[in-house]
């Protein structure tokens, strides 16, 4: 059953060498595997790998989100790395500095070097 099996995050890129910089040195993941066909990254005690398309960053969606325990930490540290933090304003979701609070959970987005869109969050209390 799937219920019992790991799950990965499947991440495109157009360009590999690029991505694997992001998400080794800017993120700071750990890189466990690469093949001519993808690069597979270890963070948490999950997984995720960027694998080369043409239609990498096309997604309107999140495509990988982090569970933190302190988003705002977090968003410091990504910030000092580099990272730029979405700004939205939709029905339902809008940002302040970043940070969309609905419900329990507090979160922010932010783009790959590919232009996908990944996010952290937070259950709040």
């Amino acid at each position: 059953m799937l219920s019992a099996a790991p799950v990965q995050a499947a991440i495109p890129a157009s360009d590999m060498e690029r991505a694997k910089r992001f998400y080794r040195d800017t993120l700071g993941l750990r890189l466990s595997l690469e093949t001519e066909h993808a690069v597979h990254f270890e963070s948490g005690g999950t997984q995720l790998f960027t694998y080369p398309t043409p239609n990498a960053g096309q997604a309107p969606t999140t495509l990988a989100a982090w569970a933190v325990t302190d988003l705002d930490a977090e968003m410091a540290d990504l910030r000092a790395r580099g990272i730029t933090f979405e700004e939205y304003d939709l029905p339902g979701l809008k940002t302040v500095n970043g940070v969309a609070e609905w419900g329990s959970l507090r979160g922010a987005w932010f783009k790959d070097s590919e232009g996908n869109i990944l996010a952290v969050f937070e259950r709040k209390g």
